[in-house]
């Protein structure tokens, strides 16, 4: 063959083999493998802010508000292919599923699941290939990033004051579903004694400044989740209660659970009595030695609240060097279901 005729056929050929691959070589261009960054930002794609509330990312947010450097957090998804970390909130997950991307943009990409409900308010965990999650965060003590609704710091105190009481029990409630642990066991309870309730669920709701200034004005504060879980402990306790200053009755997981959190005389567990008859006598006939012995722990401890979702996220980029690299949820519902 011809030398011209040769070079032709060779041109003609690669012409074919780069024409095929084109879609290949423009997604490599586009979209180049890497793996994170040493020493250098690590940038943290949130898919979708939690409860789609708005909020201020601007500057260097992780280091301003809780001395943690080398962290970007954004909710840009043109960042998408650079992101080191991206992390999806359930709540718009369950929803929002459909627009997810199909998979992550390159290998070093980690995917954070993110949620604080408790398995019974989560819905759609079906259905992954296994292959999305890498790390969970969660009030599970077991997850690869655990953030609790709250927990006791060390706190030195002299004096413990105890606001004034002219109640004996409260509860706030939004949500009233007759089906739950929590509905019976204050219709149980409330035909024993009076029990004042706050919310939108008895049309009673309550600003945000009148919440604390209302419960603190009673002995005992009705701390009921709304479904029972390991390690479900929410703002009912942390806030509702200890902040108020009014002494929980919780209906939620064992009491040796409680203790994890929080000392054992620190709060009234349903499980200790018999009967709804035998904890409204309990309650009833306290003296007021007894009661001040439940606010002990104050003079050692102080309540932090984890309620801003910049904190929790700035915290990936805080533990990411310790986190397991090579993990793996192959059944996201059945671990969060195993309790």
């Amino acid at each position: 063959m011809a030398p011209v005729a040769k070079f032709w056929a060779g041109a003609s050929l690669l012409g074919i083999v780069l024409f095929w691959n084109a879609p290949l070589l423009f997604k490599l261009s586009d979209n180049p493998p890497r793996v994170p960054r040493q020493n250098s930002t690590l940038i943290l794609l949130i898919w979708s802010w939690p409860f789609r509330a708005a909020t201020d990312l601007t500057g260097d947010v992780c280091s301003r508000l809780y001395g943690i450097t080398g962290c970007q957090l954004t909710t840009n998804h043109c960042l998408f292919s650079q992101a080191d970390v991206v992390v999806f909130h359930h709540w718009e997950l369950q929803y929002e599923r459909r627009y997810l991307l199909p998979s992550k943009a390159h290998p070093g990409q980690k995917w954070v699941w993110v949620s604080l409900e408790s398995p019974s308010n989560t819905k759609a965990l079906e259905g992954w290939t296994g292959k999305e999650w890498n790390w969970v965060l969660s009030y599970r003590r077991d997850a690869d990033l655990f953030f609790p609704y709250g927990e006791l710091v060390p706190h030195s105190l002299d004096v413990v004051e105890i606001p004034e009481k002219t109640g004996l029990v409260s509860w706030v409630i939004s949500n009233y579903r007759d089906s739950q642990a929590r509905a019976a066991m204050y219709r149980n309870l409330s035909r024993h004694l009076r029990i004042d309730v706050f919310g939108k669920a008895n049309r009673k709701p309550l600003c945000p400044d009148c919440l604390l200034p209302t419960i603190s004005k009673y002995r005992f504060y009705l701390a009921f989740e709304n479904s029972i879980h390991r390690d479900y402990i929410t703002e009912k306790l942390w806030k509702n209660a200890f902040l108020a200053g009014s002494v929980p009755i919780v209906l939620g997981p064992s009491r040796a659970n409680y203790q994890q959190f929080i000392p054992a005389n620190a709060f009234i567990h349903v499980d200790d009595f018999s009967s709804a008859k035998d904890l409204a006598t309990f309650l009833t006939t306290m003296n007021e030695s007894h009661y001040r012995s439940f606010f002990a722990w104050k003079r050692n401890y102080m309540v932090r609240l984890h309620q801003d979702w910049r904190e929790r996220f700035c915290s990936i980029c805080q533990q990411y060097p310790r986190l397991p690299p090579k993990k793996l949820y192959p059944d996201l519902k059945r671990w969060y279901w195993d309790y």
